[in-house]
């Protein structure tokens, strides 16, 4: 009697440990199938061809602070007035013919004879004296960019002693830039230079964010192009030079 009762209580323990097996097969499997999906998204986002080989979004590409704010138009009325300030100074500089030493030396003045009036005047004016606050720069900021400058310089040196010694000539014909920076030169002066390099950071990286989907695909095209032709130009002259030998 005890063995007919005992059986028909094993049926229900195997269909719970079937549906716990069932259970745990199912969720491993959707937990594989949820690894495979991001592995097949980032697959994906491999092979789509970025502008310059990049990685990141455009906004951490130019440092994703402010810089990047202003330069992307996050924020339209401090990008509007950085573009605005420097405009109305190549305005002041270029078309009015003013200079830098007369500009700094007059706002001095003015600020200073404004300043001295007011605190001399305040009791007539019946206003509080202004208040003039005391500006002390620290050192460290000045010691960080310093370092900073002086590792990129040394850096640049080092490249420049590498093309002179003949070592790399693939590195000395694209000193080349220098005489398309020479040409520029002779069109405008620096300050003009500059403007235009500030204009052009507030419009091309915006307009590429907003179409870039459009844009690297005909980057790709492109060089793919420059690639070829390369290609050609190392087979039929650059290796045809023969490589001086390094020193040991």
């Amino acid at each position: 009697m005890a063995e007919r009762e005992e059986n028909p209580a094993e049926p229900p323990m195997e269909k719970v440990s079937e549906k716990i097996h069932d259970h745990d097969s199912s969720s491993s499997s959707s937990s594989d199938s949820d690894n495979e999906e991001p592995a097949a998204q980032s697959s994906v986002k491999a092979d789509i061809y970025r502008l310059f080989g990049r990685e990141r979004p455009v906004h951490q590409v130019f440092g994703g602070g402010k810089p990047a704010d202003v330069f992307l138009w996050r924020n339209k009325k401090i990008s509007a007035g950085v573009l605005g300030g420097a405009t109305a100074i190549w305005v002041l500089f270029e078309l009015f013919e003013y200079h830098l030493l007369t500009l700094v030396c007059h706002t001095l003045i003015l600020a200073l004879a404004i300043l001295f009036l007011w605190a001399n005047a305040h009791t007539f004016i019946k206003k509080a004296p202004p208040c003039i606050p005391e500006v002390h720069l620290p050192e460290e900021p000045f010691l960080q960019v310093a370092s900073a400058f002086r590792i990129e310089l040394n850096h640049a040196f080092a490249v420049l002693r590498s093309i002179a010694s003949g070592r790399d000539l693939k590195s000395f014909l694209m000193v080349s830039a220098l005489w398309v920076l020479s040409v520029v030169g002779s069109w405008c002066n620096f300050l003009t230079l500059f403007y235009i390099a500030l204009v052009l950071l507030h419009i091309v990286p915006v307009l590429y964010e907003k179409y870039e989907d459009k844009i690297d695909p005909l980057a790709e095209k492109a060089m793919i192009e420059i690639k070829k032709q390369y290609a050609v130009f190392d087979a039929k002259v650059l290796s045809k030079i023969p490589v001086k030998a390094k020193r040991v």
